[in-house]
Parts: C-alpha cells; structure tokens; sequence
C-alpha cells in the first residue's frame, strides 16, 4: 500500500504503522503520484498567477500531524492547487484535502485522486426545493417549532436533514439542523434561526433589530396576513467514513487541509465556519490525546483572484494546539461547547491572517487608504496585505468614529473622481511632471509599447480563441453557480478554475490544428520554399508543437510588461489634453490633502489600537522626513510587553525589547527579520520569504544582547542607515525577480 503520512520523507514511525496496517486506507496517496501530479500543473499556477507569494512557511513543521485551515475560499478548485503547491515547495509537506463530493467526477476527480483528497458530501449541494411555505407560530416563546402551509414533512423530511431558508437583500440564507418530525405540516430544529433576513422571512416582522431580536414581545406570532417564506430540505449526511479517514490520516502524522467555511464563495469577509473543522480536531485528539496534532490558519490573499496575471500571498499563521480540557469537554458528552470553543479559536487565528471587509466599498476604501498612507514607497507584496489587515481591524473597531466615517466619505469621492478619469492612484504622480517631461515619457513609452507589440501580437492571434473561449465560458459559468448559491456575489470565485479547465482542454486542440496546418503547408510547397526538402514530414508537426507554445509563452511575458505601459498612457495624455489636466491636477491636490487626513488619523487612533504602536509601524511616519524617533522618550513609551491586535484575544507577538524602542518607526525587532543577515528562520526554509510580527528577537537563535550599542543615538543611526540600505537593495532585486516594469506600478491583472 502506499505511503500516506504526507510528512514528506515517506515513513512513518512504528507505533503509528502497527496501528494503521490492520486497516486499508480509505484514500490512499501515492507519494510518487502526488509530486508528478504537482509538478505537472503548477505550471498552470505559473501561468495564471503573477506572482504567489508565501509568508510564514517556516512556521510549518515538517513531521508530525497538522491540520491546515484555509480561508477565503475565493478560487474554487485554484486554492487547493495553489495551498499543495506552496507547502510542497517551502516546508516539503503533503497535504491531503477535503473536496466536495458533488466534484469528484471527470478531470477534477481524477486530479483528486492522484493527490489522495477525501470527498465530503455536503448539505447544501443535496437541497432540493420542498413543497408548500413555511413560517414561525410562536418566535417568542417557542422559537424552533416550523410550522408549513401545503408541506409535507413526514416525507419529504429527514430526521438529521437540515432546512435551509432562501437568499434575499445580498445576504446568504440561513440552515439549521432537523431534530424531531412532528407530523406534515409541523418540524422542531435543533436551535432558532438567528440573524434579522430569517426572523423577517419565517415571521414576516418589522419590529426586527439589527441583532436579530424581536422588538415587541408581546405579539407572540408572524405578522398579520403573512403566509411564509419558500424552503429548501436537505437529507442527512452520514460523514462517518470521512471522519474516519481524517482521524487515522492525523494520527498516523499526515496532513489534512480544508477550507472551513465549507464552499467556495466571492465575499469579501469570512463565512461562518461549520463545525466539521472542529470535529476533526476534536475527534483526533480523543482518540489520542497524545499524537501532537497542531492547527495552522492559512490566509489565501488574492488581488482579483479571477483575473489573468493576478497576485496572491499565502500566509502561514503561528501553530497552535487545543487544551486539553476542551478536549476532555469534548469526551464528555459536552460537545457543543467543545466545538464552539474550538471553532472560536479556529476563526481568530484566520482572522489573523485574512483581510476582511464588510462589504466590498469599504475593501476599496481600505485599500485606498493604504495607498494614501503609503505615499509614494513600493512596499513588498506580504507587507501590503499585513497593511489592509491592520487598517480593515481598526476600521472594525472605529467605524462609529466620526473622523472614520469623514474619512471614508472622503476616500469615496477620491475613487470616484478616478474613476471618473479611469485613472490608478499611483498614475496621479504624473501631475507632477513638467509638461516637455510628460511630453518625452508619453513618446518613449509609446515607441517601448510598439516593439513590444512585434513580441506580442503573434502569439496574441495564435491564442485569440482560446481566449476568447476560456472568457466566454468561464462567465457562463460564474452565472449559474451565482444562481444556484445562497452566498456567493457575483460568482467570480468560479471563474479562474473554469478558465484554466478550457485553456487545458482547448490549447492543445489548437496547437495540434496549427502543428498539422504547418504540416500541410510544409507538404505542399515547403512553406513556400523556405523548408528544405530533405526536412521529414513528422519533424515538422514536432516542430509545431515546440515553436506554436513559445510564441504564445513569449508573448504572455511581453504583453505583461506591454500591458503595464498600455495603462500607463491614458495619464500622460490626460496631463498633456488642456481639457482634462486641470482635473489631473485638482485630483492630485485633492490626494496630497487625503493623504495628509489619512496619516493624522492613524497616527490619533494607532497607539488606541496597539501600546506599542510606534515599534511597530510596517512603514515610515510619512509626517517626518526620516521616519524615526531619536529616542524612546520622545516615543512617549515605555518599557513593556507587546499586546495582542484586537480580534485575536488569544494569539501574541513577540516581545519588543528596550532597545528596539530607538529603532525607526518603520522597522523594528518585530520585523528586522524580513533583513537577510537578521534572518530567524532556519537557512533550510529561506524560500519563504516571510516578514512581519513573527520572526522578532527572542523568538530565533539571535541574541538581542548583542545589539546593546542601540541604546545610543550615534549606533542607531549608524543600524538605521544600513538597515536602510539593505532594504532598498533588497526590494530592487525582488523588484527585478518579479518582473516590474521600472515605469510604474504592475498590473494587477488582466
């Protein structure tokens, strides 16, 4: 049988092989398989993606049983291929992962078979509409009774099933489980529908708050006249072989990932997660309580995940195990609480590594103030994810403020007036440039765009109907899982998968009818004499299969680069056009002004957020030309441990030493890691290339006392300038490595 620990090095230890060989493997992984499999389609991710890039995989041990938590699942079957990739790559792990069962049939299935994942059947892909309407007699007093009008639920419900209630207003609909079958026309579920779009739909209400609660206690029943809502019925699912192959999986030290929330979705915030993530952690450990199982959150951060040469970070979060007495809870018959408990910590460790935003306005007006705050430095692509997380947490916890919502106005109307001028935030620079200089750049760029063109349109003809194909479809696609979704917005998270699965199925089909019209041609009049006659007829075809795909390949690299300068040119022309640049020039006045609110009120609500807000800073004070403190005292601080954001009440930093505290304001001991000669992690995991929080002094092997000169003004300034200067070094050559065009910010996708 094949090896399935996932641990890498392909053995298990002997106790865990006495225990597992009496019984078959349920959904065995071939080591050999799931490389070949990975290493074939990553180039897929390749393609796709700009860049994908991992933070925080040296966080990843590489033995020992550990089960993976991913979140947002913005990109269907995308992040499953993305999550194996990255962790075979940087920690030599294998992972196995949890896959709905309705996906199993087809290419996809058999993908998910060479790499050993386990299917789950789910409630909500076996709904089916049930007959009549349904609402609540009593929401007052006996909040889980439904009653039906026409319903028959002695046959067509499931004692276990689950009901779930329609979608409306944006918002996703509410399921509850199925706990006693009184007769046709009556069910009791195992706890009230929360949240006000329920309450109003099975009561018909307006006396609803925000919270979910009935207002007027005294009508004990749904509002007069009001009938009641359409219903979905579900049957029940027995998941006992799949707990059963994740329990021997964990305990045999492999490796499971899943994606809590239970579906894939295009929201901008995290879903509720079911309580299966927490089952498996919990059953694991109560059946041996000693087998180490550690829990990792893992945050898949796209930029416009369904978009062609996108951009995506995967971060790892710190590891974490369960306490024991949620485990003994959980033995104990107190189960509930044990799950609950255990899927609280599970959704703040993501919370720790997502960005999440009400809505998708307030992402945008997020993202625009991190630009505004950020004037005018390229930061790495992990930093600028850790910047929209911190600003998403403060905008969560003073979104009441009145200077926050002042502020968030004002970010609004900035977004409109560039969208108005389908402008991008870091084109309104060019404001700034003299009008020969726009002139001379609007020249250059323009020659620059049309040789890259000869690179360009080649392979663009070649590969036209592919893409048109993939485009076509893949919205077609997006459309019916919208339609038949109760949480999904738009439909995008969808898309990127389909437009891989076409450009899959039809490049090849292609390039072959491209290879034998060659053949034809080179058949007929030896591609009008340029071919020699002694060339074989099948060289030829083999010759197609190579030439075709490096002319598509060469014109993906340079149409990036040409794309890059395409969008470019609008901005230039609008500085140059008398009509439009006093607008140009209004909006970069009206930036400059922004940009100032956005520093003030960060800088006024910051240390609210975190005590030690100033040795903390991922980017420079922008009020201060150097971005530095020239002493603790002027800091305004003292001495003292590093709190814990908010939202993550049980997940800590790193300490901050006294002698951090005269560092600049954008670097500290917190992430002087990200510097290659103050690296913590190990030399063997340098190819994540992870900053941030975790990897301060204390937690590595590099003693802080060796950096005692700090405490005076002449060493810091000689550390600050060499940090400084290691730093720009450092982000030129990933600059170079990632392919930036040095004329102005990378798309973010097609």
């Amino acid at each position: 049988m094949a090896d399935v620990n996932g641990t890498g090095n392909g053995r298990l230890p002997e106790a865990a092989k006495a225990k597992t060989s009496k019984e078959k493997e349920l959904y065995p992984m071939s080591d050999w398989k799931y490389d070949a499999f990975l290493h074939t389609f990553s180039v897929l991710v390749d393609l796709f993606f700009r860049e994908v890039h991992p933070r925080g995989a040296w966080r990843v041990p590489r033995t020992g049983p550990i089960l993976f938590v991913a979140a947002p699942h913005a990109n269907q079957f995308v992040d499953g291929l993305v999550l194996q990739r990255t962790l075979k790559n940087e920690a030599q792990r294998r992972v196995n992962l949890l896959i709905a069962e309705k996906s199993i049939h087809g290419f996809i299935g058999w993908g998910s078979r060479q790499v050993g994942s386990v299917p789950v059947g789910r409630a909500q892909d076996k709904a089916k509409p049930a007959s009549g309407i349904v609402y609540l007699p009593d929401p007052v007093n006996d909040p889980t009774l439904i009653r039906g009008v026409g319903t028959n639920f002695e046959k067509e419900a499931e004692l276990g099933g689950m009901i779930f209630l329609p979608s409306a207003k944006g918002q996703s609909g509410s399921s509850v489980d199925i706990s006693k079958i009184v007769g046709p026309e009556e069910i009791r579920v195992k706890r009230p529908f929360k949240g006000k779009l329920s309450l109003q739909q099975l009561t018909g209400r307006d006396d609803i708050d925000e919270n979910g609660s009935l207002t007027n206690k005294e009508l004990r029943g749904p509002k007069a006249g009001y009938e009641g809502t359409k219903y979905k019925l579900a049957p029940h699912i027995d998941q006992t072989e799949v707990y059963k192959a994740v329990f021997n999986r964990l305990r045999s030290g492999g490796c499971i990932g899943i994606f809590p929330e239970g579906g894939s979705h295009d929201r901008t915030e995290l879903l509720p997660l079911k309580a299966g993530v927490a089952i498996m952690a919990l059953g694991t450990l109560a059946e041996d309580p000693d087998c180490g199982l550690q829990i990792i959150p893992v945050g898949m951060n796209y930029f416009h995940a369904h978009k062609f040469r996108s951009r995506a970070v995967v971060e790892f979060g710190a590891p974490f195990q369960l306490p024991r007495d949620i485990v003994e809870k959980y033995k104990n018959n107190e189960r509930r609480d044990a799950i609950g408990q255990t899927l609280d910590m599970v959704y703040q460790a993501l919370s720790a590594v997502t960005v999440s935003a009400p809505d998708y306005d307030t992402l945008m007006c997020i993202q625009a103030a991190r630009r505004l705050y950020n004037t005018g430095k390229k930061l790495p692509l992990p930093m600028v994810v850790e910047l929209n997380r911190r600003l998403a947490v403060g905008f969560s916890k003073y979104k009441d403020d009145p200077r926050i919502i002042d502020l968030m106005d004002n970010v609004k109307d900035y977004n409109k007036q560039l969208h108005y001028l389908n402008m991008k935030d870091h084109q309104v620079a060019y404001a700034k440039l003299t009008l020969p200089t726009v002139i001379v750049t609007l020249l250059y760029r323009i020659v620059k765009l049309l040789v890259l063109s000869i690179g360009v349109i080649p392979g663009l003809f070649l590969f036209a109907p592919v893409f048109a194909a993939s485009k076509i479809i893949s919205h077609k696609k997006a459309k019916e899982a919208l339609a038949a979704s109760s949480v999904k917005v738009q439909g995008r998270d969808v898309m990127a998968t389909w437009k891989l699965l076409v450009a899959m199925a039809f490049a090849p089909v292609l390039y072959n009818l491209y290879s034998i019209l060659l053949s034809i041609k080179v058949y007929q009049d030896h591609l009008w004499g340029y071919v020699p006659d002694w060339v074989p007829f099948w060289l030829v075809f083999i010759a197609g299969w190579i030439v075709f795909p490096a002319i598509t390949f060469a014109a993906l690299r340079f149409g990036e680069v040409g794309m890059d300068i395409f969008k470019s040119l609008r901005p230039l022309v609008l500085c140059i056009s008398p009509t439009s640049s006093y607008n140009v020039q209004k909006l970069r006045e009206m930036r400059a002004e922004l940009s100032e609110k956005v520093v003030k009120v960060i800088n006024d609500l910051g240390p609210d957020m975190y005590e030690d807000f100033e040795q903390t800073r991922l980017i420079a004070d922008p009020t201060r030309e150097d971005g530095a403190l020239s002493s603790p005292k002027e800091a305004g601080v003292a001495e003292r441990t590093e709190p814990t954001p908010p939202d993550s009440p049980y997940l800590s930093r790193k300490n901050t030493t006294k002698s951090s505290q005269a560092i600049p304001r954008n670097e500290s001991f917190s992430n002087i890691g990200a510097i290659g000669m103050f690296a913590t992690r190990p030399p063997s995991r340098s190819r994540s290339r992870s900053s941030s929080s975790g990897g301060g002094f204390g937690s590595g092997a590099f003693p802080v006392s060796a950096f005692t000169t700090l405490d005076s003004k002449e060493g810091f300034n000689e550390a600050s300038t060499k940090i400084r200067a290691a730093m720009r070094q450092r982000g030129q050559i990933r600059r170079r490595k990632s392919g930036f065009s040095s004329d102005g910010e990378a798309s973010e996708g097609a």
